[in-house]
């Protein structure tokens, strides 16, 4: 009994992971579009190559469990999709909206990591090996996808910081008037 009610929360949780994975192609190529570092960008787009990956490696799972990957909506991935596309809209200069953008993506790669390390384990109870192995491979790539975010974060982040100091600097009032009457 037990069992078989795992199973059906794994199902479920595939199927709410093939959901995410799939707003996620809708996503990647408007993000890859609205960042202007080059690098950024790019890497955007493999992770979209990776992603189309990601949603096979599902298929084959659901053709494995006889089951069909639709059904079911991810509101979580729906809710990051939404607020990475507030962002986009913000009126943000160059490095700035680049250092939210990656803040997004990182948001979703968490998201999914998680998601991710779940399904991993319920597929580990369930003796379901070649399971394993495909959300392993998965999870992983989300991993290295983090990795790679974080790093392009510390540069990108750090001309942010940079432009919104000359920024600043160029806007400060005269010492004269910044003077408190006494």
């Amino acid at each position: 009994m037990a069992k078989d009610s795992l199973r059906e929360l794994y199902v479920n949780e595939l199927k709410d992971l093939y959901n995410a994975e799939t707003q996620l192609v809708k996503a990647l190529p408007k993000m890859a579009k609205a960042a202007s570092n080059a690098e950024l960008r790019q890497g955007f787009e493999e992770h979209l190559r990776q992603t189309s990956e990601h949603v096979s490696r599902l298929e084959q799972i659901f053709e494995k469990l006889g089951e069909k990957p639709t059904g079911k909506k991810c509101l979580g991935m729906e809710g990051l999709v939404k607020e990475g596309a507030e962002t986009m809209q913000e009126d943000y200069e160059d490095a700035l909206k680049d250092a939210a953008i990656i803040g997004a993506a990182q948001r979703v790669e968490h998201y999914e990591i998680a998601g991710y390390g779940t399904v991993r384990a319920f597929a580990e109870l369930l003796g379901e090996d070649e399971h394993v192995s495909l959300l392993e491979q998965t999870l992983e790539e989300e991993k290295q996808t983090d990795e790679k975010l974080s790093q392009l974060a510390e540069e990108i982040n750090s001309e942010a910081a940079q432009g919104e100091a000359e920024g600043t600097e160029s806007r400060q009032p005269s010492k004269q008037k910044t003077r408190r009457a006494a």
